[in-house]
């Protein structure tokens, strides 16, 4: 028996993407920053930290509340599975690239507060998977994203519309 199980807490890199599949399933594409600080320099006096990036994909109704309720900067706590690709750049080299399946997701700042979110040069080309744009939308609570235990995630990327 084997556990994938990641937890993260973070925010968002960018409006999640929301598209559809043939059969018109809801799939979102976001990004999440998750930074960790700790000391100081001893020369510059700045405190020492590194941020990582993670590609989530959410599935059917909570990709739908993803894309009405999440913006650039709001902060979420996620709980997903880790899933490889592989694919062949145009060189024709093998390379992989891993993103976590989200299967419950909670928002953790109010609606319409954004929280920092990294801005130097090297995290501005990370591979944004938003879209410009904003959903607007009242000002009604979501809804609860905890996904049912009887669903089943398994999801084939190769549905997805382009």
């Amino acid at each position: 028996m084997g556990v994938n199980k990641v937890i993260l807490i973070g925010n968002l890199g960018g409006k999640p993407e929301v598209r559809y599949t043939p059969s018109g399933t809801a799939v979102a594409n976001f990004s999440v920053a998750t930074t960790e600080r700790w000391g100081r320099d001893e020369q510059t006096g700045q405190t020492k930290e590194h941020t990582e990036w993670h590609r989530c994909v959410a599935w059917r109704k909570l990709a739908e509340i993803v894309g009405q309720y999440l913006d650039k900067g709001s902060k979420v706590y996620i709980e997903g599975r880790i899933r490889q690709d592989e694919y062949t750049d145009q060189q024709g080299v093998k390379r992989w690239s891993f993103k976590i399946n989200v299967d419950n997701l909670e928002m953790l700042s109010a609606r319409g507060v954004r929280e920092e979110v990294p801005t130097e040069p090297k995290y501005q080309n990370f591979p944004d998977t938003s879209s410009s744009g904003n959903n607007g939308g009242g000002g009604q609570s979501p809804p609860d994203t905890d996904m049912d235990d009887e669903f089943d995630l398994e999801e084939d990327d190769e549905f997805l519309i382009e």
